[in-house]
């Protein structure tokens, strides 16, 4: 009876082992990623200063003002704000900015026309509604462009970095327990 429930404890304690190893593995492979991925693009971030915005304008471009130019069949949104004492061009994030310089918002819906045109209708009046809001700019004198959100921002890194530390946290604490448990199973052998 003694030796089963050895064996038994012996199979338990390599599975709990296991299972811990196996968690602080995945935590370095996705620290890996998050560290090739995520914090990059974290550092060539340049939008770190943040001032606040006052609307100037806002204009809905559809496709024919925007002829003779390659761009996109869809309505988006052009806005001009004041920041940081010099006239702006605001863009809803860094890849907005990436995809098509010549629109603030570009709508999340681009099959239909018109449920795109309503998306940006919607972003304008709020706009409208709240002239003066948060922004994020850069520290080049030069720079005429303010981002409206930041995608790699140090919110999203730390929420990105939760999960791993977590897998990692719990994956040590299940080894450390099995080790204790093992060396106090010895010392309770030994009396």
């Amino acid at each position: 009876m003694g030796k089963k429930l050895v064996m038994a404890q012996k199979r338990g304690e390599t599975r709990a082992l296991c299972l811990g190893v196996a968690m602080v593995v995945c935590a370095v492979i996705a620290y890996y990623i998050l560290g090739t991925t995520m914090l990059p693009l974290y550092q060539k971030s340049v939008w770190t200063q943040e001032s606040m915005c006052h609307l100037i304008e806002t204009n809905i471009r559809d496709q024919e003002e925007l002829e003779g130019k390659k761009v996109p069949q869809y309505p988006c949104l052009w806005v001009n704000v004041s920041a940081v004492g010099r006239w702006a061009v605001l863009y809803h994030t860094e890849d907005t900015r990436d995809q098509n310089q010549q629109c603030s918002y570009i709508p999340r819906s681009l099959e239909n026309y018109q449920v795109a045109r309503a998306d940006v209708e919607k972003v304008r009046m709020n706009f409208h509604e709240h002239r003066i809001f948060y922004c994020f700019s850069t520290t080049r004198e030069n720079e005429t462009t303010v981002l409206y959100q930041r995608l790699y921002g140090p919110q999203t890194l730390l929420f990105s970095l939760f999960w791993p530390t977590f897998l990692l946290t719990g994956g040590l604490l299940i080894i450390a327990m099995v080790k204790i448990n093992q060396s106090l199973s010895i010392l309770a052998a030994q009396k």
